[in-house]
């Protein structure tokens, strides 16, 4: 069993593994988002040329190296964070393979695999699917009972309702967050220094929203019906009615203006130029709370509270460097899921270094 030539191989295998299932992960986080089918093409493809990339040209990890990143059809840049989640992914099936036993092990792989799509994807576009996180809810739990151990126990029983309650827990604490957040700061006022153009542009079923230097999706300051949007305008023109000294006031679906209301769906465009800025906003996404209790459903309840705590400190210390560091933009976001799939990750390896170490506070 401890034999070095077994470990070598398990572990060998535990990495190779990893990094295959890597390939499929970038499948996923490319595909989901813009509602792609995972099947079809079975086979990747450029994201450039589109042209499909046969297997010798897609072995996880060594095809991006001796490609030197690009597309052998078209020669674009192929993105580093293919490379990136196989060689991710390939470590921690390793790092899970030999830390903990193989019935664990197996289930902590999925469970990895939720983290690394969902913290990619929530990167890139600021969301996570309902696949990886009510998926990840109903794996944790079908895991929980095949693998009681994951919940500290030798029952099944036992082990699926405190996978449950865990996963209620991760849920409910963060709602409670989310709604305190929303009465307390679920509004920002931005006043500008000198009067500032905007436009609204409708595109498709949303529009482009764009103030100054600042690009957003017009859907992206509406999590809720009752969400409304004020611009203070020195000047407005809303198609083709002008308006002047006038505070444009936007519902997601229509616009109030001097007594006069308009759908945005018969609208094409809107311009001014505005002095303050009132937006609508969200302590965190929806996806957020079910990525929790995914967590939860896999980890336990301890496991909920540390990633949250976790996740809250590392997000602050990131948002203060940004603000520190970086140029002051208003419409910045940041991603919450990747701070929680990193509390989730250190409750894994280290949890019970901090329950003893936690204990050691305690006593006297």
């Amino acid at each position: 069993m401890y034999d070095p030539a077994y470990k070598f191989l398990f572990g060998s295998f535990a990495f190779v593994l990893g990094a295959a299932v890597g390939s499929f992960l970038n499948v996923c986080i490319y595909r989901w988002p813009v509602d792609l089918s995972i099947h079809r093409p079975r086979r990747s493809f450029c994201p450039n040329c589109k042209q499909l990339i046969p297997w010798h040209q897609n072995i996880p990890l060594i095809s991006w190296i001796v490609l030197r990143g690009r597309c052998a059809n078209c020669g674009a840049k192929i993105r580093f964070r293919y490379f990136a989640v196989e060689l991710v992914t390939g470590l921690l099936f390793l790092a899970i393979w030999a830390v903990f036993p193989w019935q664990m092990a197996i289930a902590y792989w999925i469970f990895i695999s939720l983290l690394i799509i969902g913290t990619f994807i929530d990167f890139e576009h600021f969301i996570i699917p309902d696949r990886v996180t009510i998926g990840g809810i109903v794996a944790g739990v079908a895991c929980s009972l095949a693998v009681p151990a994951l919940m500290a126990t030798d029952s099944r029983l036992a082990a699926g309702v405190r996978s449950v309650l865990a996963a209620a827990l991760g849920y409910v604490i963060l709602l409670i967050v989310l709604e305190a957040g929303k009465i307390a700061f679920g509004r920002k006022r931005i006043r500008f220094d000198n009067p500032t153009p905007f436009t609204w542009t409708k595109r498709d079923d949303d529009a482009d929203f764009i103030v100054g230097a600042e690009e957003s999706l017009w859907s992206d300051y509406f999590a809720r019906e009752k969400d409304r949007l004020l611009l203070e305008c020195d000047q407005a023109t809303v198609d083709h009615h002008t308006f002047a000294n006038v505070t444009l006031d936007f519902r997601y679906d229509r616009v109030r203006a001097e007594g006069h209301t308009m759908m945005l769906d018969d609208v094409s465009q809107i311009s001014g130029v505005t002095r303050e800025l009132v937006i609508p906003r969200e302590a965190m996404g929806r996806g957020d709370l079910k990525f929790l209790a995914a967590i939860g459903a896999f980890l336990g309840w301890r496991a909920v509270l540390f990633s949250l705590f976790a996740g809250s400190l590392l997000g602050s210390v990131i948002g203060l460097i940004t603000l520190v560091v970086g140029k002051p933009v208003w419409s910045a976001k940041l991603p919450f899921g990747p701070y929680l799939a990193f509390g989730a990750l250190t409750w894994m390896f280290c949890g019970d270094i901090f329950l003893r170490w936690y204990g050691t506070l305690l006593r006297p």
